[in-house]
């Protein structure tokens, strides 16, 4: 959802998470979309009375019927207007294959009455017309296209990325009858819980300060801006200017958005954050689910994986397919899935999704096309480059493991044996937190989910743990936990653990050098010693005992802290060593912990205190890394 982080990704913002945006206003090469397609401009009646912006694009030839293709949005359908057109086809390849296609102003936005509210709570009881949500909208928007269009054939399907990809979810609970299949890709699900707002009970500082700088409360209808608006850091770098920002609050006054004062208001698992939570409705949801995301997701990685398990949790019994590749936030749409930043995945991996996955899926459910023969899981495994196909996710095969962190910064399959006491120790100041890339930047570049951590295993702050070469091929799959027995001389702390992927001191694949802001070409041995970020995750201290409330650390007491990693799919290849990092900070990823017991958002300069973090590493209080491996 939050792409709007920077310059650049403003630019991109619509790209991916709306496909209507002037990004693409453009035919597609070789197609002419005005002789083969009209564009209507609507306005569909909900049940209490609001219309909302309707956009439809509909074959000229009427020789055959078409199936609606829907996107729901609150990035906007412009440009407005019959003689402009936007974009709302996923690709050439459906436009050639023939749909009618239909963007929709969510309400609330743009050219759609009433009032936008984040994550629109669902109901799951509605009393009387005015009990209205996305599942009603969208049954009512159907119910409407049916009877105003020429040309369907009675069947629906919806897709979206991002936010769309919430309203694609939302839009298959108590469905209308003729949404026949569901593509929710990248879908924001459960914004605290490890998706755009919050990981670990710590706020994503940069990411949402630059989405909320541009994506603020609109006065409706209107047309709104042609791009939006970047915040004027006046600063190349993000670390210094949220260094000398001051606290939370602060930073919500510069750009007086209330969805980002919502935001840091709400700090803990409360009921604002639990009535957004879509992934807990999906009960009897009958439309076939073609669930997107990609690996290096700093948005949504989340998303897919929640809502994947709740479709087939509580609405077993039809098509359901998880993708995950080797994508950053709706990658696989706006971009070749070729490489990224660094890292090279030796072929085309988004055509290979849109050719091979996603426009059969649509074929079959909205066409009777030829059966697509899609597994329960089809995924990149990173490390090796290779699609795998799996009949459960996380695969059922998959056995688990643990690393144990050991003296002399060793990372072992087995547990310490040393019977006395053993700790590494830091100390973490806040006014010199660890930052999250080695290079200067304004927001959170996609890239820092695979970003080298040289840069950071070199810092007093960070403990630094890794296995010997590795002998054989470690495939890790699925979700990670890491254990930490630990304590803090301060009344909160937040813990950072990143899994990293050593490469040998000598290596065949070039990087690029990062060199303000442009990948700069290096020689081939410059991949040599790489430390591939390949999951990372923080945890607040605070929430340790449950994201509902706070409690502070005691100085000095040992604990034990559980850090959940989102799901991989990686192979440590033979010679590669595994590495475990830790840190007390990821800044300016996510906000700063003052490291003691206070309401951070408000927080004074004098609260953010250094202190002293121990990591426990003996026979009765060991510190380790759940696994599951395939072998």
């Amino acid at each position: 959802m939050r792409l709007a982080v920077s310059a650049v990704a403003l630019a991109l913002a619509g790209l991916i998470s709306c496909p209507l945006v002037q990004a693409q206003e453009k035919e597609a090469p070789g197609y002419d979309v005005r002789a083969n397609y009209t564009k209507y401009e609507l306005r569909a009646t909900m049940r209490d009375g609001a219309r909302l912006f309707t956009v439809a694009y509909v074959p000229k030839d009427e020789s055959r019927k078409y199936p609606i293709l829907m996107v729901r949005t609150p990035y906007g359908c412009g440009p407005y207007g019959e003689d402009q057109d936007g974009r709302a086809w996923p690709n050439d390849d459906f436009l050639k294959a023939g749909y009618i296609f239909v963007c929709q102003d969510v309400r609330g936005r743009y050219m759609s009455d009433g009032i936008w509210i984040e994550m629109t709570p669902h109901i799951d009881k509605k009393n009387g017309k005015n009990d209205v949500d996305e599942s009603s909208d969208t049954y009512d928007t159907v119910q409407w296209l049916l009877d105003h269009l020429k040309g369907h054939n009675g069947r629906v399907g919806m897709w979206g990325i991002s936010y769309p990809g919430f309203y694609t979810a939302a839009s298959a609970v108590d469905s209308h009858p003729a949404l026949k299949a569901i593509s929710p890709q990248a879908p924001v699900t459960d914004l605290y819980m490890g998706d755009d707002s919050y990981h670990g009970g710590t706020f994503m500082l940069a990411a949402n300060f630059g989405f909320y700088s541009g994506f603020k409360p609109q006065a409706n209808p209107t047309e709104g801006e042609r791009d939006w608006k970047s915040f004027e850091f006046h600063n190349d770098d993000g670390y210094d200017f949220y260094l000398s920002a001051g606290n939370l609050s602060s930073l919500a006054r510069r750009i007086d958005n209330k969805y980002f004062t919502d935001s840091i208001e709400h700090d803990r698992y409360d009921g604002y954050w639990k009535s957004r939570a879509i992934q807990n409705h999906l009960h009897g949801v009958k439309a076939a689910a073609l669930t997107v995301g990609g690996w290096f997701d700093a948005e949504d990685l989340a998303g897919p994986l929640l809502v994947d398990r709740a479709l087939r949790e509580k609405s077993p019994g039809q098509p359901r397919t998880l993708v995950m590749g080797p994508w950053p936030h709706g990658g696989w749409m706006a971009k070749s899935g070729k490489s990224m930043g660094a890292v090279d995945f030796a072929s085309e991996t988004s055509a290979f999704f849109q050719k091979q996955i996603m426009l059969p899926f649509f074929e079959q459910h909205l066409k009777d096309g030829p059966d697509a023969k899609l597994p329960a899981a089809w995924v990149f495994e990173t490390g090796t480059n290779a699609w795998r196909k799996y009949d459960a996710w996380p695969p059922r095969e998959a056995k688990p493991r643990q690393l144990y962190l050991d003296a002399l910064g060793r990372l072992s399959w087995t547990a310490p044996q040393q019977a006395q006491a053993a700790f590494d120790s830091y100390t973490s100041d806040p006014a010199k937190p660890v930052p999250f890339i080695g290079y200067a930047a304004q927001g959170a570049p996609a890239e820092y989910m695979l970003s080298d951590q040289r840069f950071a295993s070199r810092r007093p702050d960070v403990l630094v743990y890794q296995t010997e070469p590795l002998e054989s091929d470690v495939t890790v799959v699925g979700p990670l936990v890491a254990k930490l027995m630990a304590s803090t001389s301060g009344t909160d702390v937040d813990w950072v653990v990143k899994l990293v992927d050593v490469y040998p001191p000598e290596s065949a694949q070039a990087p690029a050098r990062r060199e303000r802001g442009k990948d700069i070409p290096q020689p081939v041995s410059a991949m040599g010693g790489y430390q591939q970020l390949v999951r990372g995750q923080p945890l607040r201290a605070r929430y340790r005992q449950g994201f509902e409330k706070g409690v502070a650390t005691v100085p000095g007491q040992v604990e034990s802290f559980k850090v959940e990693l989102p799901d991989v799919n990686h192979t440590f290849r033979r010679g590669h060593r595994i590495m475990v990092q830790v840190q007390s900070s990821w800044f300016p990823l996510i906000d700063l912990n003052p490291q003691s017991f206070v309401t951070i958002r408000d927080a004074r300069p004098e609260d953010f205190k250094p202190a002293t973090q121990r990591v426990y590493r003996w026979r009765d209080q060991a510190s380790s890394i759940s696994l599951s491996v395939v072998e």
